[in-house]
């Protein structure tokens, strides 16, 4: 079993990094190289933007490289609870984003010719017990008659030809959803980026900031560079001189297996309708097939804001249990990889982008990144180029979380009270 992410190891590797340090004066410095940071370099540069991309790491290294592969359409939340929260008008308009989020990165690919194995496949919200489909019916019912007529409501009998385990009482079908190589693509979308213009620098974390004469003066290892204006893409990996996002930013590990390749036979006695599939617990699995048809398996796991080779094992075994409960069939399936990432989540898990202790910024997508980091760099590159401002979430309030300095103390305090309303609800 390899400790390393799927899309990762299955990938070739970016290759269009600058040789040296990074130097001189840009337009906009982008920092972090994931979904968000490339979209947004690739999207600027292609309007005549000097542009650089500074990752601490490399091309994809953080979440954009460790997800379970989804592109999913529709609010992770009730739609209704996002309607009471939020208000009718910026619940709607955050709908909408997220399935004009599926059609950018759909876009993109086709624009760039990335080869991602990008495929409309639909999601399926399971109900893992009879009132979570209860709840899950009444969500349908407001979604489909007000947002989204490419919804369905599945009954348990329905779903006999969707997923191979019995376990299940009805889902909701999302259409529009779709599904990739998130490796594939992210390196695609770099070199795409570069084509276009754009200068990216790994190995570049930023250290230092200050502003002087109206720029930005960044400090990295081994350079610096100035910027007219900086746009914060780092999501639960944001280290450095950003201490105000750090402070409303929650990392929370978000952990995944893949089984060896599965046969014709195991795969359709596994996930006979191919789609995207999220169960309905709080501390619940979402899984898919992946192009070399293995299974890949995930979940919260364990509510812990560290990834590494023993704490990945750790919740790989979680993982590999609820696997076989959940297919039998699949128990004795060699597992070939083992990999985990920060998911970086709000404290009422909307996003957030706009402007914000002197630069631009989106984050915080608490789940449902994959698509929605390519959609909201595109979205604050036009910002930052002085368009129309197409931001969903423009001026929604961000508090920090008290005694929260970037350390996520309380995980296994929340941990524990979502275990107890997946027992007891």
């Amino acid at each position: 079993m390899r400790f390393t992410s799927y899309w990762h190891d299955t990938a070739p590797r970016f290759a269009g990094a600058e040789k040296g340090p990074p130097d001189g004066r840009y337009d906009v410095a982008v920092v972090g190289g994931g979904f968000t940071g490339l979209s947004a370099a690739r999207r600027l540069a292609m309007e005549g933007a000097r542009v650089a991309v500074l990752e601490a790491r490399h091309v994809g290294f953080g979440a954009s490289g460790r997800n379970g592969g989804h592109l999913n359409n529709g609010l992770s939340h009730s739609y209704i609870a996002a309607k009471a929260e939020l208000g009718v008008e910026r619940a709607r308009a955050l709908y909408r984003a997220l399935d004009d989020a599926v059609d950018s990165v759909e876009r993109i690919v086709a624009e760039e010719g990335i080869d991602c194995a990008f495929r409309r496949c639909g999601k399926l919200k399971l109900a893992s017990k009879p009132a979570h489909m209860a709840g899950i019916a009444r969500n349908f019912e407001a979604v489909h008659a007000e947002i989204d007529p490419d919804t369905a409501l599945l009954t348990a009998g329905e779903l006999a030809g969707e997923v191979g385990s019995p376990g299940f009482h009805g889902a909701m079908l999302s259409k529009k959803s779709a599904m990739m190589h998130m490796g594939r693509f992210v390196t695609g979308l770099a070199d795409a980026a570069v084509r276009h213009g754009a200068s990216i620098y790994e190995n570049a974390p930023v250290t230092g900031r200050r502003k002087a004469g109206g720029r930005h003066e960044l400090t990295l290892a081994g350079g610096s560079l100035s910027a007219d204006k900086v746009l914060l893409a780092g999501g639960a990996y944001t280290s450095g001189p950003f201490d105000y996002f750090r402070r409303r930013i929650v990392p929370v590990g978000s952990y995944i297996i893949a089984t060896r390749p599965l046969s014709a036979e195991e795969m359709q006695a596994t996930l006979p309708g191919d789609r995207t599939y999220v169960t309905s617990l709080n501390v619940g699995n979402y899984f898919r097939r992946a192009p070399d048809d293995r299974l890949i398996f995930g979940g919260r796991a364990r509510f812990s804001a560290r990834s590494d080779p023993r704490s990945d094992e750790k919740s790989g075994a979680i993982l590999r249990r609820a696997l076989a409960g959940m297919f039998p069939h699949l128990a004795d399936a060699r597992i070939d990889y083992c990999w985990g990432g920060m998911v970086d989540m709000t404290r009422d898990r909307y996003p957030r982008a706009g402007e914000a202790d002197g630069v631009h910024f989106a984050m915080g997508y608490s789940g449902h990144g994959a698509q929605m980091s390519v959609q909201m760099g595109e979205v604050m590159a036009e910002a930052m180029l002085g368009r129309a401002d197409r931001n969903p979430v423009a001026g929604l309030d961000w508090p920090a979380i008290p005694g929260h300095s970037g350390k996520p103390w309380f995980l296994p305090l929340v941990g524990l009270y979502y275990k107890a309303l997946d027992r007891f609800r």
